[in-house]
C-alpha cells in the first residue's frame, strides 16, 4: 500500500484492516507519518489459518487509511484476496482388535481437517485369505470440520469348532481423492487385528464329563439305597392291624349311607335343623355388618394418598432468544428468575439452532455452567436428568451466545445475526424453611 501526503502539513496516517481478512490480516509499520508532497509504503500481510473455518474463494480485504489530524478525509481502498482450498486428512480405526467366534466388527472414522469438501476412498486389505473384509460403504464424502464413520466387517472363511484362537492382521487404506490441479494426497493406513476364537469353549469337554459322573453318581445313589429302602418301608406299613383298621371303617361308611335313606327328609323335619339355619341367617347378617367397617378402611387409604401429594411441585416451563452478531463479544440473556421463596427442578432442556450458524452456546446457573455447546455440531438438541438440578430461590438459568459465522438456511436469505433458542422444564415448588 503506497500512501502520498497531498496536503501541505505534516501528517500521521493510521492503518486499520477492514473485512473478513481482518482477525489474520496486519499492517506493517501500522502507521506513517509523512511531510507535504512525501509519499511512503506499508506491506500487508495475510495469514490465513490453516483451519476448517478459512473458507476457499475471493474474499473481500480493506485497508482504512485515517489522517490523525482529519479523520474525515479517511479513505478506504478494497481488493479481493483467493483462498485456496486445501486437504488434510485424518483416520483412527475403532476398536483396533476384535475377537468373536463368527466375525469381527470394526468402524472407520475419518476426519476432514481441510477447508473444503473431500471424498474418500475406503480399501480394505486382508493379510491372507482366511478372512474377507467388507465395508458398509467404500466411499465417504465429507464436509469442512467434520467426521465420517464407516462400518467394516470380518468373516472367517473357515469355523474354527476348538483349538487355539487364530489372529488375523488386516490393513485399511483411506485414499481422499485430490482436488482438481493438485498432486495426490498421501493415503492413511490403519492396522488392524481380529481373533478369530472356538467356536466350542475349552471348557465344555470337562464340563460335559463332571455332568456324566454326577448323573451316574444320582442313578447308583438311587438304586442302591433310596429304592430299597422306600420298598421296605411300603412292606412294613401293610400289617394285619392296618388291614383290619380299613375293613371297619368300610364298613362304618356303609352303615352311615343306609341310614341316611331311610330318613331322607328328617334334616328337614328337624326343629334343631331349623335353628341352625336361624343360626346360619344370623353369621350372615354379622357379614354384613363387616362391610361397612371394610368401607371405612378404604377411605382411610384414600385419606393417606392424598396425603402424599402435598408439596409436589407445579409444572414450570421457560423459553428464552439470543441474538449475536459476528465479531461482536457474547451476548447473555436471562431465561428464567426463580421468584423469591420458592425453588426451580430443573428436568428437561432443549437447545436450537435453526440457521446453522457457528459459534458457542452456554448454558449456565449461578453455580456454573450446565452445557458448553459448539453451535456448528447440532441443529436440535434436547437433554433430561432423572436428578433434577435445584436452582435455588432468586436463582437464574442464562443463556450466552459468541456467533462466529451466521448460517445459511436452505432456499432462504442469510441473516444478519445468529439466533439460537432455548427451552427449560421442570417444576417450581416452595422453599420449606
Amino acid at each position: 500500500m503506497q500512501v502520498l501526503n497531498s496536503g501541505t502539513t505534516v501528517e500521521e496516517f493510521r492503518f486499520e484492516v477492514v473485512g473478513p481478512c481482518a482477525a489474520w490480516t496486519t499492517v506493517e509499520p501500522p502507521s506513517l507519518s509523512l511531510y507535504p508532497g512525501a509519499s511512503d509504503t506499508a506491506t500487508i500481510k495475510l495469514r490465513p489459518p490453516r483451519a476448517p473455518e478459512t473458507v476457499p474463494g475471493e474474499t473481500p480485504l480493506g485497508l482504512r487509511v485515517i489522517p490523525t489530524s482529519d479523520p474525515s478525509g479517511t479513505v478506504v481502498p478494497e481488493r479481493t484476496v483467493t483462498l485456496l482450498p486445501f486437504i488434510e486428512v485424518t483416520a483412527e480405526l475403532v476398536p483396533r482388535s476384535s475377537h468373536s467366534p463368527w466375525r469381527g466388527r470394526h468402524k472407520v472414522a475419518v476426519d476432514s481437517r481441510g477447508n473444503t469438501p473431500i471424498t474418500v476412498l475406503l480399501t480394505p486389505q486382508p493379510g491372507s485369505e482366511r478372512t474377507k473384509l467388507t465395508f458398509d460403504s467404500t466411499e465417504l464424502s465429507i464436509p469442512p470440520g467434520q467426521t465420517k464413520l464407516a462400518a467394516l466387517e470380518i468373516r472367517p472363511t473357515q469355523r474354527l469348532w476348538r483349538g487355539t484362537p487364530i489372529h488375523h492382521p488386516f490393513q485399511v487404506v483411506v485414499a481422499p481423492k485430490p482436488l482438481e490441479g493438485q498432486t495426490p494426497y498421501e493415503p492413511v493406513v490403519l492396522d488392524g487385528t481380529y481373533e478369530q476364537q472356538a467356536i466350542l469353549p475349552s471348557w465344555l469337554p470337562r464340563a460335559l464329563l463332571a455332568l456324566a459322573l454326577l448323573i451316574g453318581m444320582l442313578v447308583g445313589l438311587w438304586y442302591s439305597v433310596l429304592r430299597p429302602t422306600v420298598r421296605s418301608a411300603a412292606r412294613e406299613a401293610i400289617t394285619p392291624e392296618a388291614v383290619q383298621k380299613a375293613v371297619d371303617k368300610g364298613n362304618e361308611e356303609k352303615q352311615g349311607g343306609g341310614e341316611g335313606q331311610q330318613n331322607p327328609s328328617s334334616g328337614g323335619k328337624d326343629p334343631a335343623g331349623g335353628g341352625s339355619g336361624g343360626s346360619g341367617g344370623s353369621s350372615q347378617g354379622s357379614g354384613g355388618a363387616d362391610k361397612p367397617a371394610g368401607g371405612s378402611g378404604g377411605g382411610s387409604g384414600k385419606t393417606g394418598g392424598t396425603g402424599g401429594t402435598v408439596g409436589a411441585g407445579a409444572p414450570t416451563s421457560a423459553r428464552g432468544q439470543v441474538r449475536d452478531a459476528v465479531g461482536g463479544g457474547a451476548t447473555t440473556e436471562t431465561v428464567l428468575s426463580v421468584p423469591k421463596g420458592k425453588t426451580f427442578d430443573l428436568t428437561d432442556v432443549v437447545v436450537q439452532n435453526p440457521q446453522g450458524d457457528a459459534g458457542t452456546l452456554t448454558v449456565a446457573t449461578q453455580d456454573g455452567q450446565l452445557l458448553n455447546l459448539a453451535l456448528e455440531n447440532f441443529r436440535d438438541s434436547d437433554y433430561h436428568f432423572v436428578t433434577p438440578v435445584e436452582v435455588p430461590s432468586e436463582g437464574k438459568v442464562t443463556l450466552t451466545v459468541s456467533c462466529r459465522e451466521v448460517g445459511r438456511p436452505v432456499k432462504a436469505p442469510t441473516p444478519s445475526e445468529c439466533s439460537e433458542s432455548l427451552f427449560l422444564g421442570g417444576s417450581l415448588r416452595t422453599t420449606k424453611n
